[in-house]
């Protein structure tokens, strides 16, 4: 999102080709293996400087990028309708310079259109070759679980991600898409960790966002509760001076280390704020540092999870830690392997 830098996207970056390369280099080589776009950022010119960086180590990478969004001023430029989406899928692969894309994403939902027939066009482009995998974003979990009911019923592609906002500011997702996704095995690729920067330490109680940052020009993608994101940010910058890490990092440890989480995409504009969002995948909070960001960023529980933690706890555990997630699956492994 940060690369192109044209129309209402350039409030989040303006980064043309040969930075791109040098970032992108930097990137894999702290391991780094895939790089998210869509064909909606800087009206495709994302998606453009993408390719042209990748272009000679496309073999080491995963592309993924995302479909739905008004790409034109017709009636079928948008959505995901058959039409659309074949469209749309030529038109992000002469974009990233490719013949394939690693995981194509349905970039929000189309009630217009009939989930089968969504579905389909998916599935021929994955039989064709010109897409691996396929995924969703910004589904709700009844949607996410309605189409991959759908995939399972048909014998077709199924949606093997879902691209959701998750931080320590919006933690709605932890009642029905994560748990929906460890149950039917569709990964979570966690979008705006930062809250748009909001978690990056420099906003505070006494230090606003000023004007001219991109909260600023394009407000809060929701709603925010001011004084609990200071307080989320008091307890963010005592860890992270504990730790001798940033603020940031922290932020971006805590959702990494959250069950059901396989991945935490970063939006890094220059190679400073790169380097310091990549050193917060060479270590892990403590059981105890994690529960005081628990703590501090809760939320009232909602129904009907309230009644059956409260009234059901026997057999409706609340979800469990990545760490005994761990334990579970290498018990799992080690049945397997002795059977």
């Amino acid at each position: 999102m940060t690369l192109g830098g044209r129309g209402r996207f350039a409030a989040m970056g303006n980064t043309g080709v040969e930075e791109a390369r040098r970032l992108t280099g930097i990137s894999i080589d702290h391991g780094v293996t895939l790089f998210d776009t869509a064909d909606v950022y800087s009206e495709g010119a994302a998606e453009e400087v993408l390719g042209a960086a990748l272009k000679q180590r496309r073999n080491e990478v995963l592309i993924a990028t995302k479909v739905f969004a008004r790409m034109g001023s017709g009636p079928n430029d948008l959505g995901l309708s058959r039409q659309h989406l074949i469209e749309a899928c030529e038109a992000s692969l002469r974009r990233l310079g490719t013949d394939y894309i690693d995981l194509y994403q349905a970039h929000n939902v189309d009630s217009l259109t009939p989930m089968e027939e969504t579905l389909r066009a998916f599935d021929d482009l994955v039989r064709q070759g010109k897409v691996r995998y396929i995924g969703g974003s910004n589904f709700s979990a009844w949607q996410t679980m309605k189409a991959v009911a759908i995939a399972d019923r048909l014998g077709l592609a199924r949606y093997i991600s879902q691209q959701i906002c998750y931080s320590l500011l919006a933690r709605d997702a932890e009642y029905e898409l994560i748990p929906m996704g460890l149950d039917q095995g569709v990964g979570v690729m966690a979008w705006s960790p930062l809250s748009f920067g909001l978690l990056s330490g420099k906003v505070r109680r006494d230090a606003p966002p000023s004007a001219e940052s991109r909260i600023g020009l394009l407000g809060p993608p929701f709603t925010v509760d001011w004084e609990r994101l200071y307080r989320i940010v008091d307890v963010l910058t005592a860890v992270a001076a504990e730790r001798g890490a940033t603020p940031a990092q922290v932020a971006l440890n805590w959702v990494r280390c959250k069950p059901g989480v396989d991945t935490v995409l970063i939006g890094a504009r220059n190679e400073q704020q790169l380097r310091d969002n990549l050193a917060a995948a060479g270590w892990e909070l403590s059981a105890e540092e994690m529960a005081r960001l628990d703590e501090v960023s809760a939320t009232p529980e909602p129904y009907p999870y309230w009644h059956q933690h409260k009234w059901g706890a026997e057999r409706n555990p609340r979800l469990p830690s990545r760490r005994s997630q761990r334990a579970v699956e290498q018990a799992r492994l080690r049945a397997q392997s002795t059977s």
